[in-house]
């Protein structure tokens, strides 16, 4: 009660009296320019050599899409130098492992063809038999 009691403060916006939501911060890294200032920043670690041109946006599209991820909360911006919040390295961590998921995707796949019994000892198994435990399919979802 308490983490979530304190989960809703830390997302309210700064100048804002509503919670931040997820399609709110999804919205922000939605696009692949947004996304990829999004991973600059984090990159760069406070590096004010950014430039609009490597990234191949626009003038426009750099501040537009600089304030939405402002206005999410990802970035801030401390002396002339941007960085992620405390906010924005969890949601990076997160889209990190989302790359390396669709980067796996076919791993993946290939493991959702294996048939999953549940284990004979299981009191509501009817068949007797597995091809790959849940154990197992676990461990190996974890080394992927």
């Amino acid at each position: 009660m308490v983490a979530m009691s304190f989960f809703r403060r830390s997302m309210k916006m700064s100048n804002h009296s509503k919670l931040m939501s997820v399609p709110e911060v999804l919205r922000a890294i939605s696009d692949d320019k947004s996304l990829v200032l999004f991973n600059t920043i984090r990159l760069a670690s406070g590096r004010s050599d950014i430039r609009i041109n490597t990234l191949k946006l626009t003038r426009k599209q750099y501040y537009s899409r600089m304030s939405g991820l402002i206005k999410a909360e990802l970035i801030k911006r401390q002396n002339g130098k941007y960085f992620l919040t405390s906010f924005g390295k969890i949601i990076y961590d997160f889209q990190e492992k989302i790359q390396k998921a669709v980067h796996d995707y076919w791993k993946l796949k290939a493991l959702d063809s294996f048939e999953v019994y549940p284990d004979e000892n299981h009191a509501n198994s009817h068949k007797h038999y597995h091809k790959l435990s849940i154990d197992e399919r676990k461990k190996i979802i974890d080394t992927v």
